[in-house]
């Protein structure tokens, strides 16, 4: 049995109102008077000032509605300093370091601290994070906690680097967070799920014809998989995640790319069972299936096709360098001996228990260790050192 969702105070109530009556005024406009859901998940997380991303809500962390791996403390960070840090070395002094969407800060701030020490820190470390709020909390945590000298190898961008360069793409929950298309399957014929109005003004889902792009992905998925939908079957598809991962490598010449986030294999993902897909909104640190709910408050993600994601990396011209999860990975690159330095270096039991506990959270099948799956793509640089521990490759 779920736990109610607590309530959102007046405040809150009143400033998700203003989204809904902007998103109200979009469908009342649009053909049919409906939006596609993609539509309505992309107003719901970016609108400008009103957007669950673009607003000043704290989103991360035990005040916020969920946490990611950085938040939990520096082993994640260090673990990913362990995988990129031969391909820095590979690149050479001018390498760069493009992180996209950059949370509160805090995965920067000990990636920069450990590739340091490591001599292998970035000529660039470029953030890209569309929220401007985000922006200004990441700029001032980092400007508090960074010595002057690695801060101002920091830059804040709206788009990926215009110029040629080399380097490291890494994102971490973020793909799960990109507006995705819902269809559905009715006597064979895909559907595209759309958000409309009912007559009092509450929003409501309802289905139309999908566009060409929309179909053909989904007709993809089906040959790959061997088998068509069945009718009633529902879930997600990123036909534009190929265009999304082109825009932000940008002019990428050399480097490698590390995306961690949780999802599946393509198998995994499309099972009949999973009949409604993986949609999911996050309040509170609350998971409900609730999504047209209070606009700008909660989180709105799906989980990731893995499969669909190394057919955009190798599309976009890397190498597979590998595909495990978030567990394995952790343990390849040196989660152990992270572990035993800042063991070594806590002050007391309770900082000690809270390590172990952080190991707990990251590896443990049922916390974020197989649920959250990390793949790596190289492109004239050897990466997949990286991915030498349970390499789940050949379920893709």
């Amino acid at each position: 049995m779920s736990l109610p969702l607590p309530a959102p105070d007046a405040g809150a109530l009143a400033y998700s109102a203003r989204l809904a009556d902007l998103i109200r005024a979009e469908i009342a406009h649009a053909d049919a008077r409906a939006i596609p859901f993609s539509r309505f998940m992309e107003l719901c997380l970016y609108a400008p000032g009103l957007g669950y991303y673009s607003a000043g809500a704290t989103k991360f962390g035990a005040a916020g509605d969920f946490v990611t791996a950085p938040e939990l403390g520096g082993l994640f960070a260090g673990c990913v300093a362990e995988a990129v840090s031969p391909v820095l070395a590979q690149l050479g002094p001018q390498a760069g370091f493009l992180e996209v969407g950059g949370g509160s800060g805090a995965f920067a701030q000990q990636l920069l601290m450990d590739l340091t020490m490591r001599d292998t820190l970035p000529g660039r470390y470029w953030i890209l994070e569309p929220s401007a709020d985000l922006r200004e909390r990441q700029q001032r945590h980092l400007r508090e906690q960074l010595p002057d000298a690695i801060f101002q190898r920091i830059a804040w961008l709206d788009g990926p680097p215009e110029q040629p360069w080399d380097g490291v793409v890494f994102a971490n929950e973020v793909i799960d967070a990109l507006p995705t298309p819902r269809f559905a399957i009715d006597r064979g014929e895909v559907l595209e799920e759309h958000v409309g109005l009912t007559a009092d003004g509450h929003f409501v889902s309802a289905d139309r014809p999908a566009d060409a792009l929309l179909t053909a992905a989904v007709r993809h998925v089906e040959n790959d998989l061997g088998a068509a939908f069945a009718d009633g079957y529902r879930s997600e598809l990123l036909p534009q995640l190929p265009f999304w991962l082109q825009a932000v490598i940008g002019p990428m010449r050399r480097g490698a790319l590390l995306l961690i986030d949780y999802g599946y294999p393509r198998r995994d993902y499309y099972r009949a069972e999973r009949r409604d897909g993986t949609l999911l909104a996050h309040y509170r640190h609350r998971a409900h299936a609730d999504v047209l709910r209070w606009p700008g408050l909660q989180d709105l993600s799906a989980s990731v096709d893995f499969t669909a994601l190394a057919e955009a990396g190798t599309l976009a011209g890397f190498e597979l360098a590998g595909y495990c999860s978030q567990a394995s990975f952790l343990i390849g690159n040196g989660l152990a001996a992270q572990l035993e330095r800042a063991e070594a270096a806590a002050t007391d039991e309770v900082a000690r228990h809270r390590l172990r506990q952080e190991v707990k959270r990251l590896t443990l099948p049922g916390q974020m260790g197989e649920r959250f799956q990390a793949m790596g793509f190289a492109r004239e640089v050897r990466f997949d050192s990286a991915f030498l521990v349970g390499d789940l490759s050949g379920q893709l």
